[in-house]
């Protein structure tokens, strides 16, 4: 089937084959027909099966065949859980339009918001946003929706996950009744589901793939190490193997710094990226993992679903995540397109239940290798550390006072002192530099 046969324009066509494709993946096989018939589409797909253009283009096709609006308001709205998806989705959109008569914008948190509202006010067709950003303009006032004819949640597993099922509730009150839905996503879980039966109406539901598969090109392999020599064995994997592009996940923020700080002193150019760091921050080491002058991108699970990095070829799994479904999305980053990849999971003693769970979810066991000098720990607890355990524990190593900072940690007391005593006030105007999604 080709592109043409879905039914798309002569625009739309003309601007896939300028991105070199001329065969629909299939999901966008699936989605497409329903999505340009009008019809609700709830849509799930394995992660780097091209599930973004499977709602950009239909939705594109809608929009550039329909009249445009006097002061061309927001007509299309579509609302992702991180600013990386979010400029990942906003760049497909400015790709496929390239040959139409649509504009397009991105708003997030995290960076300056004046010359957003600048773009929202010369008129925008089609929305990508983050519900943060979203809801702080409109209580300002500076975007209405109330024109969305097509809104689009992606990644709605995701989004449930990092807590934004308040806002999707918010943004949904805020949008005409009588709306096309669609609802893409990598999962559905049952919560997903009845999120679906609160906003679709009459769906037609497209997989493209069974739920939480892995892709076949990926390799897969564990690596049992005990914990406190993972370090020592990441590098030790990247070193010898002179890899050149190499995606590492860590379970928190804290530890993506630290791995990173020691990828550093041992000569390996490295970048972490995670919610801590600032919009500009990430897009620069995002930018520098690309263009190869950073070797390796330490990353927490905001990163699992919003990176777009062709070829990938090494993801490794620092620390395995407690939620099986992230697994799926992590190495998800690698294998993407049809190309080959390769998935290495450093497990320690105490996170053998994880990797059963991950198992049990993939259908398969995967691959277990111990390399000499790095063998696990024989007398470890395979029990599951506590979440949050681990964070308590630097807590109280760090409220220890420390005689060479004393006048810091003085000023930093005084200073909370004093705000704790200001009264509160309730500030009309966000913070146009906030660090919400």
């Amino acid at each position: 089937m080709s592109f043409k046969a879905l039914g798309l324009s002569e625009a739309l066509l003309k601007a896939i084959s300028k991105k070199g494709y001329d065969t629909p993946s299939p999901i966008q096989a699936k989605a497409i027909p329903p999505v340009l018939e009008g019809k609700d589409v709830l849509a799930s797909a394995q992660t780097g099966t091209g599930k973004t253009a499977g709602f950009t283009l239909p939705l594109l096709h809608i929009l550039s065949e329909g009249q445009t609006l006097r002061k061309r308001p927001v007509r299309a709205l579509i609302l992702t859980p991180t600013r990386e998806l979010a400029a990942q989705v906003y760049a497909n959109v400015k790709e496929y339009s390239t040959f139409l008569e649509l504009r397009s914008a991105v708003i997030f948190g995290g960076v300056n918001q004046k010359p957003q509202i600048a773009n929202l006010r010369n008129g925008v067709d089609v929305l990508v946003a983050t519900p943060g950003r979203l809801l702080d303009l409109h209580g300002q006032g500076v975007l209405s929706l109330s024109k969305v004819e097509i809104f689009v949640l992606d990644e709605a597993d995701r989004m449930l996950d990092m807590g934004f099922l308040r806002d999707i509730q918010r943004v949904i009150k805020i949008m005409p009744e009588h709306r096309q839905n669609l609802m893409f996503s990598a999962t559905f879980s049952k919560d997903i589901k009845k999120l679906a039966h609160g906003i679709l109406n009459h769906p037609v539901q497209v997989e493209a793939q069974p739920e939480n598969s892995t892709v076949d090109a990926i390799s897969q392999k564990v690596y049992r190490v005990a914990k406190g020599k993972k370090t020592g064995l990441v590098i030790k994997l990247i070193s010898e193997g002179d890899w050149k592009q190499v995606l590492v996940f860590t379970r928190t923020k804290h530890g993506a710094n630290k791995l990173c700080k020691k990828m550093i002193s041992a000569g390996i150019t490295a970048a972490a990226i995670h919610g801590n760091k600032s919009q500009g921050a990430r897009t620069k080491a995002l930018a520098g993992f690309k263009n190869g002058s950073v070797r390796v991108l330490v990353a927490t699970d905001i990163a699992a679903r919003g990176l777009d990095i062709p070829l990938l070829p090494h993801v490794i799994n620092f620390e395995i995540p407690n939620i099986s479904e992230d697994y799926v999305h992590r190495i998800g980053r690698t294998g993407r397109a049809g190309a080959s990849g390769e998935a290495i999971s450093l497990v320690s003693a105490d996170e053998t239940t994880y990797l059963r769970a991950i198992e049990k979810l993939v259908g398969e066991k995967i691959p277990v290798e111990i390399i000499e000098g790095f063998e696990p720990d024989p007398d470890a607890s395979t029990e599951p550390i506590k979440q949050g355990q681990g964070r308590q524990r630097q807590q109280r190593r760090s409220n220890k006072p420390k005689q060479s900072n004393t006048e810091g940690s003085n000023r930093s007391n005084k200073s909370r002192n004093s705000r704790s005593r200001k009264p509160k006030r309730n500030n009309r105007r966000p913070n146009t530099s906030n660090n919400k999604e």
